[in-house]
Parts: structure tokens; sequence; C-alpha cells
């Protein structure tokens, strides 16, 4: 069993820098009315985001037939299909791939599967070099971290931070900031990583079970480059990837860019059918990694309708305040939340407390998955395993004797309305009270409900 880890003492290192706190909250803010203006040019969204979520039950509705139809499909275009069941297998099927083809220098583009198999450390222990030619991931590949987020990877790092990163690793100008000199630098570094590459990894977006194809999304074009240049492409693609029909497709692009960044579309919307050339192998390596699990749990099967667009990220209020590498899980914010306990319930047993129940991921989710619905089932679930923390367990109990009798609650009610304004406020804000340390309780009414509406009935 992994280590635990508790959100809350991570996020409570990130808050530490409240001007990077701030400034972390208003990016992330600024994406999200992106993401909003993006959707109200589109008179049909709602319609857009209810399609895209029936065409998801209906998928896995039918997941093994669908994923047997892609194998056939792929293998006719001319791709060599692999299965994983799990992480390890994955990375020793990539290993063997290209161990067989004497490849000692890989490119690879975003893929969070592969960040969730932790595959570049395993790569490089048996001597391969890997470069993530995504800016983004290469940037927290250089700084030895993970990505803090899974459209911005390195939406945490200011760019001060990057120009000395840059100045350490490719030697550019020292102090320098602008970000067209340091994109330039960077595009020019990874262009000779393209070119002296062995074989190109790709991550998968969408995999089309009519067709045997698939799509990756970017919008630097990395994962062109990244296939076009070597003979040998290794796509590396979940399950949950899966669409059945070409038209369907159409509705997922159209989504997918507006949720993530507010663009229209991403810029580079790669199709990919069978090797591309008679001296070329293009290879695809379906990941289950706990998958098959998700799919048999009739209260978190909706999960695995997610395509990873981030727009419940760029949303959550704790996420945005606590930083993504608080989260301790390939990926964070509330859909991470959500996953993470369903691949090790102990290790992420704080995360789906990490959550103010708002409801706004669900309301911005593309494929209308009832995140918030889901957080609010794994407390419960947590509860039943026995994970719930003691402190918890203990406020919960007094909580419920609380709000149990009416004597008590109307007594807690008066106390709190004319004791608690009355005190010296380090009485109230104090170190035994964690809940006041980034919050401000708001003014206590004079009269309680219970006595407006007497009076109002009385009147």
């Amino acid at each position: 069993m992994a280590t635990a880890t508790s959100h809350p003492a991570e996020a409570a290192r990130f808050i530490q820098n409240n001007e990077r706190a701030h400034w972390h909250d208003q990016s992330l803010w600024f994406v999200r009315a992106k993401r909003d203006k993006a959707a109200s040019t589109l008179p049909e969204w709602e319609q857009l985001r209810e399609t895209a979520s029936q065409i998801k039950l209906s998928t896995m509705s039918r997941l093994a037939d669908l994923l047997e139809q892609f194998e056939e499909n792929a293998r006719r275009q001319g791709a060599i299909v692999h299965w994983a069941r799990d992480a390890a297998e994955h990375n020793e099927i990539v290993l063997s791939i290209l161990q067989q083809h004497n490849v000692k220098r890989v490119v690879k583009s975003k893929s969070m599967l592969t960040e969730e198999c932790h595959l570049n450390p395993y790569l490089e222990r048996h001597g391969l070099e890997v470069v993530d030619t995504d800016l983004g991931e290469w940037i927290v590949q250089l700084r030895q971290e993970p990505p803090s987020h899974i459209v911005m990877p390195a939406i945490h790092t200011k760019r001060e931070e990057i120009g000395e990163l840059f100045h350490q690793h490719i030697g550019t100008e020292k102090g320098a900031t602008d970000p067209n000199y340091l994109a330039r630098a960077a595009r020019h570094e990874l262009r000779q990583r393209f070119i002296n590459a062995d074989a190109g990894i790709t991550g998968v977006n969408f995999a089309i079970a009519e067709t045997g194809g698939f799509v990756v999304c970017t919008n630097e074009g990395n994962a062109d480059l990244g296939t076009s240049l070597p003979n040998l492409h290794i796509a590396c693609m979940g399950i949950e990837k899966l669409i059945p029909q070409a038209k369907d497709l159409s509705v997922f692009l159209r989504l997918l860019a507006r949720s993530a960044t507010g663009q229209p579309i991403t810029t580079y919307s790669s199709h990919f059918h069978g090797p591309r050339g008679r001296h070329c192998e293009m290879h695809i390596v379906i990941v289950d990694n706990g998958r098959s699990d998700i799919l048999a749990s009739d209260d978190f099967r909706r999960s695995l309708n997610c395509i990873r667009c981030g727009a419940c990220m760029n949303t959550c209020p704790v996420y945005r305040r606590s930083g993504g590498h608080s989260y301790h899980n390939t990926v964070p914010g509330p859909i991470g939340s959500i996953l993470g306990p369903s691949q090790d319930p102990e290790k992420h047993s704080t995360l789906p407390y990490a959550c103010s129940l708002c409801g706004s991921c669900s309301d911005v989710c593309p494929v209308k998955i009832d995140l918030h619905q889901q957080l609010y089932t794994w407390r419960s679930k947590l509860v039943m395993k026995g994970l719930l923390p003691r402190s918890k367990r203990w406020s919960m109990k007094m909580a419920g004797k609380v709000l149990g009798s009416p004597w008590l609650y109307r007594t807690a009610g008066r106390i709190g309305r004319f004791l608690v304004p009355k005190l010296p406020r380090f009485l109230v804000y104090n170190r035994l009270n964690p809940w006041g340390r980034q919050r401000e309780l708001p003014p206590m009414p004079r009269k309680s409900f219970r006595d407006l509406y007497r009076q109002r009935k009385e009147s």
C-alpha cells in the first residue's frame, strides 16, 4: 500500500506564499472566463454537452466490443496493438518495443497516461534519453517535478523561474523573462531533439472504433514532429479514450478546446491511421490500470467519460487556491479526487474532502460528469472503509448530535449569534481553529430564522 498523503498539509505549504497562491488563482480563473466566452458563442453548447455525455455512456455500456472492433480495424490499418493490464505491463511493453529497435533517444508529446505509469523514469533507468516536447511538460521535466495541471503543466511556474531554468539548461541570457525569446530558445533546442530522435511516443485523445484510427490534439505541433521524423511511433491510450464512430469526433473536438483553454479548436488535431510508410512502424498500447474496476462501479463509472480538458480544475476554488501538486496524484483537481481514491483509497483518502461541494465542476464539465456528487459519494465510502480521520469523526459526531436535537441546535444558534461577535479575535482565530486561517466568519444575524418566521407570521 502506498504511503498516505495529506492534501490539507500540502495545500497549507502552497498558501504560505500568499502572492503565488493569489496569482495561481487568478491565472486559472482567467482561463475559466475564456471558457465561458467560448461556450457562449455556440447556441447549441448544452446540446453538444448532452450529446457527448450520451455517446460516452453508450460507449462504456459496450466497451469490450468496441475495443475489439478498434483493435481489428487498427491492425487492418497496419498498426501493431498491445494490451496492458497495469502500469508495470505498459512500461515493459514500451521498453521491449524500443529495445527491439535499438532506440536510444525518445521524444514524447503530452500524455497523462504515461505520467500515470511513470514511464519517463522507467525508461531512463534502462539507459534511454526521454524528452517531453510539449513546452510545459519540458519545463516541469527540467525542474524534475510532475505537472500540476493536465492541460497547462507548468501553470504554477512564473516566467522569471522559467528564464532562470533555461539559462541553466540551454544557456539563454541570464535574467531573460520575455516569453517570445524563451519560447524561441526552447523551440530551437527541441528541434534538435526531434531531428536526433529514434522514436516518438504520443498519447491518444480520441480513438475511433469504427476506423481503427486515433486523434492527438496539441497546440504546438510537437506530436506531428515527434511522429513524422522517426520511423517508430508508439501511442499509449487508456481504454476510456474510445468513441464509436468517426462522426462522433466533431462533437468532442468542438467541446475539448473551448472547455480547456477557451479556443474554438486546438491548433493541431492530428489523425493517425496506421504507420506512415513501408519502413515505419506504429504500435498502440491499450492500458487498463484499474479502469475496469471503475467501469464496474455504479457510483463512479461516469468518471471514465472524462476527456481531460481540465475545465473542472480551472473553476474549482480549492484547486485554484491549493495548487496541483498538493493532490499528489497524476490527475489533480475534482476529477483527480475521484480517480485517485478509486485506485488507492488509503493513499488518497483526503482528496474527496478537497471540495466545497459548490458544483461548479459539474456545471462546466463538457461531458456532464456529476463530479461533486461522486466526491460526496466517495466521502461516505471512505467512512465505511474506516479511512475518515479521527478529527473529522469527532467533529461530525458532535455536529450530528447538535443537528439531531432541536434544543441543542437552538442553543448553539443563540451562542453563535450573541457570544461569538463579542469574543476577542484571538479566541476565535487561533491555531486551534484551522478553519479560520484563510476565512472570516460572516456577520452574525441578530435573529434566527425561527424568530423571523414567527415575527412575520404574527404580523
